[in-house]
Formats: C-alpha cells, structure tokens, sequence
C-alpha cells in the first residue's frame, strides 16, 4: 500500500520541529539531537525543502533552518512532492501516462478509473492536511482533512 519514504518521513519530523521549536532558527545538528534520524540524509531532505521553499537556510555559526512560511501555509502535498513526487497506488500510475504499450491490460482494465479516484482522494486529503494539522493535533490530521 501506499507508504512514505524514509526522506519523507524526515523531512516531515524536521517541519514539525521547526513549527514547535522555540528557537528562530534551528541547526541539523539540534534536529538529530532531539530524533534518532541520520545526520546526513537530514540535511540531504532540508536542502530539497529549501530548493522547494518550505524552509528557509540560515549560514554562520548560530545558522540552520526555519519555515519559509506559516504552518498552517505548508501543505502535506506540498512537502511530499517535494520530496518523492505523486505516489502511486499502481505500476500502471507510476508510469505517468497510462502507456498503452507497457501494459498488457489498459485498453479493459477494470481498476484503472477506481484507483485513480482513490489516488485523487489521497492527494486531495494532503492538500487540505496543513503542517500546522501535524503539530495541533497529530492523531487527528486525518480526520481534520476530509472535512
């Protein structure tokens, strides 16, 4: 089924923390200190959050990361494209266009339409799931999105 990548799973631990973090500015190495996640691949996950501008990049000695905008601006789509692009529910999906010639079936498959919906349900909930979702009330980020 369909699940997050191990960047994304970072990249939205260090959102989170930069939502609730007290600090202006917040370094890697004070991310890791707080989670076990590896240091490298963090920072790997807030260049590309930097590139998409979800973050923004502080230099000097006191320099790190903070949001580029509001929590409640920062769509889980948002960061979930940023970082892996529209997953897919199917091997058909993952090529993009339903290419007739790499799939034996597409002309009478029976579940290309159905999960393409259940795809746009999905997409359609991270996009009205906010960061600010996540800090509020993390259990039910969910349910907050499919009002």
């Amino acid at each position: 089924m369909l699940q997050l990548t191990k960047r994304t799973e970072y990249g939205l631990i260090a959102l989170t923390h930069l939502a609730t973090s007290e600090e202006r500015v917040t370094s890697v190495r004070s991310i890791c200190e707080r989670y076990p996640v590896p240091r490298r691949l963090l920072a790997e996950v807030l260049k590309v959050l930097q590139r998409s501008q979800l973050v923004e990049s502080h230099r000097g000695a006191h320099g790190g990361y903070s949001l580029a905008r509001a929590p409640e601006e920062i769509k889980l789509s948002e960061v979930i494209g940023a970082l892996e692009g529209h997953p897919s529910l199917t091997s058909c999906e993952a090529l993009g266009a339903y290419e007739a010639s790499s799939c034996t079936v597409e002309a009478v498959c029976p579940i290309r339409s159905p999960i393409h919906v259940l795809r746009q349900g999905i997409w359609r909930m991270l996009a009205n799931t906010t960061l600010s979702d996540l800090v509020r009330r993390p259990e039910a980020a969910g349910a907050l999105a499919l009002q």
